[in-house]
């Protein structure tokens, strides 16, 4: 199975946001997608272990805030490569907008938002996938949303060539270049928590 065929699939990206009490956080994913038009409901699929996921499981509310293709790296540095659980990921940054739900939406280099109250979970084994009624929403600006692909073309930063006698496996998420013999089956990357497969040798 060559998982590249997989970068194939035409996603968009989003800032997923959600609060508990005073806590706000988010994450970066690639699966959101409209299920019905009356009533409008999206999904959203996330990894049980983010902490977001956990959030939108005790409270039931997000918020989808849609990237637009003017948005560079540190938007995902911010919201996809730390766990809320260790960090404030909001901490300095005044780039928001709350919406009638409570919930921070993301205003940089996003093209519109989204508010859905959650009223279904399926279990898929490693993700959940929330369906949930959309409550609110709004276009930001009329920026082309990037794609999954437009991220790793244009956006994430090509890893650097360097000389090396060991073998160097590069992440396909985020460039983090991993050095040794061989890459274990369970290594999981530093920076944005992607496994082995993820991974890929570099020549």
């Amino acid at each position: 199975m060559n998982n590249n065929a997989l970068y194939n699939i035409n996603c968009g990206l989003f800032v997923l946001t959600a609060k508990d009490g005073t806590k706000q956080n988010g994450c970066i994913i690639n699966t959101v997608m409209q299920v019905t038009s009356s009533p409008v409901k999206i999904s959203a699929t996330v990894n049980k272990t983010n902490f977001t996921a956990e959030m939108i499981m005790k409270t039931k509310q997000f918020c989808v805030s849609c990237i637009d293709e003017s948005a560079d790296f540190s938007l995902f540095e911010r919201f996809g490569f730390a766990s809320g659980r260790d960090v404030d990921k909001f901490n300095g940054y005044n780039e928001i907008k709350t919406a009638e739900n409570g919930i921070y939406y993301v205003t940089e280099s996003t093209n519109a938002y989204i508010g859905a109250k959650v009223v279904d979970v399926i279990d898929v084994g490693t993700h959940y996938i929330f369906i949930a009624e959309v409550a609110e929403g709004d276009v930001l600006s009329d920026k082309s949303s990037a794609s999954y692909s437009y991220y790793h073309k244009n956006i994430k930063p090509q890893p650097k060539k360097i000389k090396s006698e060991k073998s160097r496996w590069v992440c396909k998420i985020c460039g983090y270049v991993y050095e040794g013999d061989y890459l274990p089956d369970d290594f999981i990357c530093p920076i944005c928590k992607h496994p082995a497969s993820d991974f890929e040798k570099m020549e």
